[in-house]
């Protein structure tokens, strides 16, 4: 009689419908994300920079673009990048000494990054909405 071959069994690749994202891991990206924001948002301030200098004409370019809808997001973007780049440097601080690898206390960090950075953005926000005058 003829032998019938048992397919070997295999574990399975991790799929989306079962693998869970670590949130360590999305923070790395987010990290990577926030520091290639800084970058443009650098070449924002050298704009600010350059037209406090070269006079009210500059200036006025200026104040009107960071005035707009789309300056006041790109603006809100880059407080959140800065803080958030901030927030995952202070993380990576407490791990150089020797703290915060524990499953519970990577995930606290994580999460505590994520949140302090939106809340604080939010702040800030809000207080230069209201150091500006607010809706006028």
């Amino acid at each position: 009689m003829a032998e019938t071959k048992v397919p070997a069994v295999r574990p399975l690749s991790p799929h989306l419908q079962i693998y869970r994202l670590p949130l360590t891991m999305l923070m790395s990206g987010f990290h990577r994300i926030s520091g290639f924001g800084l970058y443009f948002g650098t070449l924002l301030l050298a704009w600010w920079l350059l037209a406090v200098a070269s006079g009210p004409n500059g200036y006025a370019k200026f104040q009107w673009f960071i005035g707009s809808i789309i300056g006041q997001i790109i603006l809100l973007g880059y407080t959140w990048a800065l803080i958030h780049h901030m927030l995952g440097g202070i993380r990576h601080l407490i791990w150089d000494t020797g703290r915060g690898f524990g499953p519970q206390e990577r995930e606290w960090l994580a999460a505590a990054t994520i949140i302090g950075s939106l809340a604080l953005t939010l702040i800030v926000a809000v207080v230069g909405y209201l150091a500006m005058g607010g809706s006028r």
